[in-house]
Protein backbone atom coordinates (compact mmCIF):
# COMPACT_ATOMS: atom_id res chain seq x y z
CA UNK A 1 0.00 0.00 0.00
CA UNK A 2 1.30 3.28 -1.23
CA UNK A 3 0.48 6.69 0.42
CA UNK A 4 -0.02 9.63 -1.58
CA UNK A 5 1.45 12.34 -0.16
CA UNK A 6 0.64 15.84 -1.36
CA UNK A 7 3.61 18.43 -1.54
CA UNK A 8 2.95 21.71 -0.59
CA UNK A 9 5.11 24.38 -2.96
CA UNK A 10 6.16 26.41 -0.32
CA UNK A 11 7.29 23.35 1.99
CA UNK A 12 11.19 23.65 3.07
CA UNK A 13 12.55 21.02 5.21
CA UNK A 14 12.90 22.11 8.93
CA UNK A 15 15.13 20.90 11.48
CA UNK A 16 12.55 21.37 13.53
CA UNK A 17 10.93 17.96 12.18
CA UNK A 18 11.83 14.49 12.11
CA UNK A 19 14.72 13.82 10.01
CA UNK A 20 13.95 12.50 6.51
CA UNK A 21 10.21 11.64 7.56
CA UNK A 22 7.82 11.16 4.61
CA UNK A 23 7.58 15.17 3.98
CA UNK A 24 11.30 15.67 3.18
CA UNK A 25 11.32 12.53 1.75
CA UNK A 26 9.08 13.43 -1.41
CA UNK A 27 10.56 17.04 -1.08
CA UNK A 28 13.61 15.46 -1.87
CA UNK A 29 12.66 13.08 -4.66
CA UNK A 30 10.54 15.95 -6.41
CA UNK A 31 13.68 18.09 -6.52
CA UNK A 32 16.06 14.99 -7.84
CA UNK A 33 13.03 14.30 -10.60
CA UNK A 34 12.83 18.15 -11.58
CA UNK A 35 16.71 18.14 -11.89
CA UNK A 36 16.62 15.34 -13.62
CA UNK A 37 14.23 16.08 -16.12
CA UNK A 38 15.58 19.88 -17.01
CA UNK A 39 19.11 17.51 -17.58
CA UNK A 40 17.18 15.37 -20.14
CA UNK A 41 15.53 18.41 -21.73
CA UNK A 42 18.92 20.14 -22.35
CA UNK A 43 20.35 16.94 -23.81
CA UNK A 44 17.50 17.04 -25.97
CA UNK A 45 18.16 20.49 -27.07
CA UNK A 46 21.79 19.80 -27.63
CA UNK A 47 21.12 17.22 -29.74
CA UNK A 48 18.95 18.90 -31.77
CA UNK A 49 21.55 21.98 -32.32
CA UNK A 50 23.94 19.37 -32.84
CA UNK A 51 22.42 17.54 -35.65
CA UNK A 52 21.49 21.23 -37.21
CA UNK A 53 25.24 22.29 -37.27
CA UNK A 54 26.89 19.67 -39.25
CA UNK A 55 27.19 21.86 -41.74
CA UNK A 56 30.60 22.03 -43.49
CA UNK A 57 32.34 24.96 -42.90
CA UNK A 58 34.75 25.80 -45.93
CA UNK A 59 36.93 28.39 -43.22
CA UNK A 60 39.33 25.69 -41.28
CA UNK A 61 39.12 28.27 -38.82
CA UNK A 62 35.38 27.64 -38.36
CA UNK A 63 35.26 24.59 -38.72
CA UNK A 64 37.72 24.42 -35.91
CA UNK A 65 35.93 26.96 -33.57
CA UNK A 66 32.95 24.64 -34.41
CA UNK A 67 34.47 21.48 -33.63
CA UNK A 68 36.09 22.87 -30.34
CA UNK A 69 31.85 23.89 -29.53
CA UNK A 70 31.25 20.79 -30.29
CA UNK A 71 33.59 18.92 -28.23
CA UNK A 72 32.85 21.09 -25.22
CA UNK A 73 29.09 20.60 -25.25
CA UNK A 74 29.60 16.87 -25.47
CA UNK A 75 31.89 16.60 -22.57
CA UNK A 76 29.77 18.68 -20.53
CA UNK A 77 26.70 15.99 -21.44
CA UNK A 78 28.85 13.34 -20.69
CA UNK A 79 29.38 15.00 -17.24
CA UNK A 80 25.37 15.10 -16.54
CA UNK A 81 24.86 11.75 -18.07
CA UNK A 82 27.59 10.46 -14.93
CA UNK A 83 25.64 13.35 -12.71
CA UNK A 84 21.88 11.41 -13.76
CA UNK A 85 23.24 8.05 -12.69
CA UNK A 86 24.15 9.74 -9.29
CA UNK A 87 20.27 11.24 -9.09
CA UNK A 88 19.45 7.81 -9.92
CA UNK A 89 21.25 6.37 -6.85
CA UNK A 90 19.70 9.02 -4.83
CA UNK A 91 16.34 8.70 -5.37
CA UNK A 92 17.16 4.81 -4.54
CA UNK A 93 18.50 5.84 -1.62
CA UNK A 94 15.26 7.66 -1.03
CA UNK A 95 13.13 3.96 -1.75
CA UNK A 96 15.28 2.02 0.55
CA UNK A 97 15.46 4.54 3.92
CA UNK A 98 19.44 5.20 3.61
CA UNK A 99 19.01 8.69 1.99
CA UNK A 100 19.97 11.67 3.92
CA UNK A 101 22.49 9.81 6.18
CA UNK A 102 26.38 10.13 5.08
CA UNK A 103 27.59 6.37 3.79
CA UNK A 104 30.59 6.93 5.89
CA UNK A 105 29.59 7.58 9.26
CA UNK A 106 25.71 7.27 9.57
CA UNK A 107 25.30 10.47 10.65
CA UNK A 108 22.01 12.34 9.34
CA UNK A 109 23.55 15.01 6.53
CA UNK A 110 22.66 18.68 7.44
CA UNK A 111 19.64 19.41 5.62
CA UNK A 112 21.29 22.50 4.56
CA UNK A 113 23.89 20.36 2.52
CA UNK A 114 21.16 18.37 1.23
CA UNK A 115 19.46 21.16 -0.04
CA UNK A 116 22.49 22.74 -1.85
CA UNK A 117 23.32 19.06 -2.83
CA UNK A 118 20.58 16.88 -3.25
CA UNK A 119 22.59 13.73 -4.30
CA UNK A 120 25.34 14.11 -1.79
CA UNK A 121 26.63 10.77 -0.12
CA UNK A 122 28.62 12.41 2.85
CA UNK A 123 28.44 14.40 5.86
CA UNK A 124 30.27 17.66 5.08
CA UNK A 125 32.47 16.69 8.15
CA UNK A 126 33.06 12.88 6.36
CA UNK A 127 33.54 15.32 2.65
CA UNK A 128 35.95 17.84 3.86
CA UNK A 129 37.97 14.54 4.77
CA UNK A 130 37.98 13.15 2.14
CA UNK A 131 39.13 15.56 0.06
CA UNK A 132 42.31 15.85 2.56
CA UNK A 133 43.05 12.64 2.18
CA UNK A 134 42.67 12.45 -1.68
CA UNK A 135 45.15 15.67 -1.54
CA UNK A 136 47.66 13.59 0.98
CA UNK A 137 47.99 10.90 -1.06
CA UNK A 138 47.32 12.53 -4.99
CA UNK A 139 50.22 11.24 -7.12
CA UNK A 140 51.16 14.65 -8.15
Amino acid sequence: MSKQILLDADYKPSDDEPFMNDRQREYFRGKLLAWKDEILKEAKETLVTLQSESENHPDIADRASSETDRAIELRARDRQRKLIAKIDAAIARIDDGSYGFCEETGEPISLKRLEARPIATLSLEAQERHERNERVFRDD
